[in-house]
């Protein structure tokens, strides 16, 4: 048993330990180990478990935002953030998820989802803003204008949306 698969049975072995101690098994993991394929699978495994404390799911979060995260994986872990930013049972992890996605706003689908996030009138205000920062960061691509143009007649994210247009130079409709 070499150190990633130690840490991996320290946390499930703390399945009913408090927040603290899951955390300082994660902490051990150690980034450079985001290329060994049993560490992606483990923390997608850890963020998509609803059981699990919010505060451990958001430092997962963060880990799986991680600039070195292997080019293979960038798209399966994008599909998980998706799936928190968008679960009604994870509120707690909305606005950190739909922030998140900035940093996967390239990949296919990704624009998509911040666009439904970030149009939704039925969602509280900061969650429809986190996604649109989030659009936003990732630039003027094709899909991010999309929404944007689309957002351009929002009541509450319209102004916003026109004014990231017009820095872009881009008109909005």
């Amino acid at each position: 048993m070499d150190e990633v698969d130690r840490l991996i049975q320290a946390f499930r072995a703390r399945a009913t330990s408090p927040v603290d101690a899951k955390l300082d098994v994660l902490l051990d993991l150690n980034v450079e180990w985001l290329g060994d394929p049993r560490v992606v699978p483990f923390l997608l495994q850890v963020l998509g478990d609803r059981r699990e404390a919010p505060a451990v799911r958001r430092h997962v979060l963060t880990r799986l935002r991680d600039k070195r995260l292997p080019a293979a994986t960038r798209p399966v872990v994008a599909e998980a953030i998706v799936q928190i930013a968008s679960d009604g049972a994870s509120p707690e992890l909305w606005l950190p998820a739909a922030l998140a996605l900035g940093d996967f706003a390239g990949l296919a689908g990704v624009p998509a989802a911040l666009g439904r996030l970030a149009l939704d009138v039925a969602l509280p205000i900061d969650l429809r803003y986190c996604a649109f920062t989030s659009l936003e960061r990732a630039g003027p691509i094709v899909e991010c204008v999309a929404v944007l143009r689309q957002l351009s007649t929002d009541e509450a994210l319209g102004p916003s949306a026109r004014s990231v247009l017009a820095g872009w130079r881009l008109a909005s409709p």
